[in-house]
């Protein structure tokens, strides 16, 4: 893989293992966002405009404060990403996102960045990585609406599900997964919540390197 952002439709099959990582972090750091740092999410915009309209109404200034660090790092993100378009490659921003993803996810496991400006921090770390990924990426890895409202046409059309749509629904599944992952260790182990999805986005870089590796010597061959 070269330059940013990735192939819109990816079709190797090792381009869609890694977007089902990368759709595990998702998950992994929208639940950690939203039961760890602040009831908000780090990749759902949708959802933090209706909690901004909500919490404001509430009085509840905190999760307004929240939302909005989540959505000006979303969006700051996914610009950096349309910054990087031909200068660097889906490899360093993967790399950038793991360095971002570690800020928060250190500063919980040692204790720290508990007060509310801390925690406003540690979202906007997390939405910055999660905006970096989602503009990286042309199929979705982040927010799903539109993948689920897509294949709920085609299956209400009488369309046979395509290996696109089967692929779709694994990356929900992997929303899923990521999500309960990161619950289960914020139930037993609250301080190592964050690092469900540092470790996930470690995976999907441990993928993009393995298959690029091989999609070079295929090239080679060719």
């Amino acid at each position: 893989m070269t330059s940013a952002p990735a192939p819109k439709n990816p079709v190797r099959p090792w381009d869609h293992i890694a977007l089902l990582a990368l759709a595990a972090t998702g998950g992994a750091v929208d639940a950690f966002t939203l039961f760890c740092l602040g009831k908000v999410f780090a990749g759902v915009m949708t959802g933090n405009f209706v909690l901004v309209g909500a919490a404001a109404v509430d009085g509840d200034g905190d999760v307004v404060r929240h939302a909005v660090a989540a959505l000006a790092g979303f969006v700051a993100g996914a610009a950096a990403a349309g910054a990087a378009v031909g200068r660097l490659r889906v490899l360093d921003l993967l790399l950038v996102e793991l360095a971002l993803l570690a800020i928060p996810a250190l500063a919980w496991a040692l204790d720290t960045g508990h007060t509310e400006s801390g925690r406003t921090l540690l979202v906007l770390a997390a939405a910055l990585a999660m905006g970096l990924q989602a503009g990286t990426w042309g199929t979705p890895s982040t927010y799903f609406t539109g993948t689920l409202v897509a294949v709920a046409r085609r299956a209400g059309g009488g369309q046979p599900l395509a290996a696109q749509d089967l692929w779709a629904l694994g990356r929900l599944a992997a929303v899923v997964a990521g999500a309960a992952a990161s619950a289960a260790v914020a139930n037993t182990w609250s301080r190592g919540a964050g690092l469900v999805a540092f470790g996930l986005a470690a995976a999907a870089l441990c993928v993009i390197l393995a298959t690029s590796e091989r999609a070079d010597e295929t090239d080679e061959n060719h």
